[in-house]
C-alpha cells in the first residue's frame, strides 16, 4: 500500500500545482475581465468557452493519448496550457480570450484525462476509492489554495497570469520525471441521451442542470464580486468559500445519501441551495454573510454531482454504468455551457444580483424535479444502491467512469459475501 501512494503521489503533487494555476485563471479572468470593461455577457461568453474546450477535450484527449503516448500528450496539452495562461494578457480582447479559453479548457480536459486515467490504471478493487477521494481533495485543495496566491499581485497586471503559467509549468516536473508506468486511456462509448433519458430521468435532467450550476458557480463569480464593488482579494476570498464547503460537506451528505432514499437528499439539497441563492440576492452588501452563503451554496450545490452519479448507478443495470458516466460527462458539459450564456445575459440586463436568482431558479427547478420523479418510482432500499463517492464537477469521464467501476466492485463484492 506504502509503494502505491509513493507510485502516485508524484502524480498528485502535479495536480496540486495545476490547480492552483487553473485556479487562478478562473478567478482572474473575471476580475481583469472587469477592470477592462468587459460585459457581463463578454465575460459570461469567455466563461462557456472554456467549458466547450473541456468538453471537446475531453472526447479528443483518448485519442490523441493512444496516437502519441501518455507523456507526450501531457507535456504538449500542459505547454499550451501554460502559452494560453500567458496570452491572456497579450492580447486583452474579449474575442482573443474566448480563443484562449477554448485551448485552455481543451488542455485541461487532457490533463484531467491524463491522470485520471493513469490513476485508475494503477488503482484496485480495494483501493479505487480511496485514490479517487485522496485525488479530488488534492483538486479543490489547488483551486482553494490558488485564490491565497491572488494577493501577491495586481490583477490589472500581467504577474498574477505569468505565476499561474508558472505553475503550471512547474506541475510537469514529479510528473513527467516519474518512473511509474503510464497506461492508456480508454472511455466507453457514451450511452445515447435518449437512453440514458429512460433509465433515469432525475439523473439526467439533474446533472444537466447541475452543469449549469456549477459553471456560473467558477466562471461568473468573479464577475459577480467584482460588480457589487468587492476588491481581488475579496473576491478570491469568495471563490475559496465556495469551494471550502462541498469540501467539508461531501462527507456528511455522501453518509446520509447511502442509508437514506437518494430523492430525498437531493431534493434537500437542491432545496437548501435555492434557498441559500435567494438569501444571497439581497446581502451584497455584507461581505461576512455573502462569504457564509457562498460556502452554504457550494456546499450543498457542488456534491448534488456525485449524488446525482450515484442515484443514476442504482437505477441502471451494472454492465450500463460505464457508458452512462460518459452519457451524463456530456449531459453535464451541454448544461456547463449554457449556464453562464443565461446568466451573464440576465447580468446584464437587469443587474448583478440576478446572479444569485438564475443560481436559485435552477436549484429550484431541481428540487421540484426530484418531488415529481418520488412520485413516479418506488422507493430503492437503501441496502440494494450503490455507495456514494465524492467525485467533483470538474472531473474528466474517465473519473466518472472510474467511479462507476468502483461502485460496481462494490455491489459485486457485497453481493458475494
Amino acid at each position: 500500500m506504502k509503494q502505491l501512494y509513493l507510485g502516485i503521489l508524484p502524480l498528485l503533487v502535479g495536480i496540486f500545482f495545476i490547480m492552483l494555476g487553473n485556479g487562478m485563471q478562473f478567478t482572474l479572468v473575471g476580475v481583469r475581465g472587469d477592470i477592462e470593461g468587459f460585459s457581463a455577457s463578454a465575460l459570461a461568453v469567455v466563461t462557456s468557452a472554456y467549458f466547450g474546450g473541456f468538453l471537446l477535450g475531453a472526447r479528443s484527449a483518448p485519442i490523441m493519448i493512444r496516437r502519441v503516448g501518455h507523456v507526450r500528450a501531457f507535456a504538449a496539452v500542459g505547454s499550451f496550457m501554460s502559452a494560453g495562461l500567458i496570452a491572456l494578457t497579450l492580447v486583452v480582447e474579449p474575442w482573443a480570450w474566448i480563443v484562449l479559453r477554448v485551448l485552455i479548457g481543451f488542455c485541461m480536459a487532457g490533463i484531467y484525462v491524463t491522470a485520471e486515467s493513469w490513476l485508475n490504471a494503477e488503482a484496485t478493487n480495494q483501493n479505487r476509492g480511496q485514490i479517487l477521494s485522496i485525488y479530488m481533495i488534492a483538486q479543490t485543495l489547488g483551486v482553494i489554495g490558488a485564490q491565497g496566491l491572488l494577493a501577491l499581485g495586481d490583477a490589472a497586471t500581467a504577474s498574477l497570469f505569468i505565476v499561474a503559467s508558472i505553475l503550471v509549468s512547474i506541475s510537469f516536473g514529479p510528473i513527467l520525471l516519474s518512473v511509474s508506468p503510464t497506461p492508456a486511456a480508454e472511455m466507453s462509448r457514451p450511452m445515447p441521451l435518449s437512453e440514458l433519458f429512460r433509465g433515469s430521468p432525475l439523473g439526467t435532467v439533474g446533472i444537466f442542470f447541475l452543469g449549469t450550476i456549477y459553471a456560473t458557480q467558477a466562471g461568473m463569480s468573479p464577475v459577480y464580486g467584482a460588480r457589487i464593488g468587492l476588491s481581488p482579494p475579496q473576491v478570491a476570498l469568495l471563490m475559496a468559500m465556495l469551494f471550502t464547503g462541498p469540501l467539508l460537506m461531501q462527507v456528511p451528505i455522501g453518509w446520509i445519501s447511502d442509508r437514506v432514499d437518494r430523492r430525498y437528499v437531493i431534493f434537500a439539497t437542491s432545496g437548501l441551495g435555492a434557498i441559500f441563492c435567494l438569501i444571497g440576492a439581497s446581502i451584497s452588501d455584507n461581505q461576512p454573510a455573502l462569504l457564509a452563503i457562498a460556502f452554504l451554496s457550494g456546499g450543498v450545490t457542488m456534491p448534488l454531482y456525485a449524488l446525482l452519479l450515484a442515484y443514476v448507478n442504482d437505477a441502471l443495470p451494472t454492465e450500463d454504468m460505464p457508458a452512462a458516466s460518459g452519457g451524463l460527462a456530456l449531459t453535464f458539459g451541454l448544461g456547463a455551457i449554457l449556464g453562464p450564456l443565461a446568466a451573464g445575459t440576465v447580468m446584464q440586463m437587469f443587474g448583478s444580483h440576478m446572479f444569485w436568482i438564475m443560481l436559485a431558479t435552477t436549484c429550484l427547478f431541481i428540487t421540484l424535479f426530484a418531488l415529481y420523479r418520488m412520485t413516479q418510482r418506488p422507493i430503492t432500499p437503501p441496502s440494494e444502491t450503490e455507495s456514494y463517492l465524492g467525485v467533483v464537477p470538474s472531473a474528466s469521464p474517465i473519473a466518472v467512469e472510474a467511479a462507476g467501476q468502483w461502485a460496481t466492485e462494490q455491489a459485486n463484492e457485497e453481493n458475494a459475501e
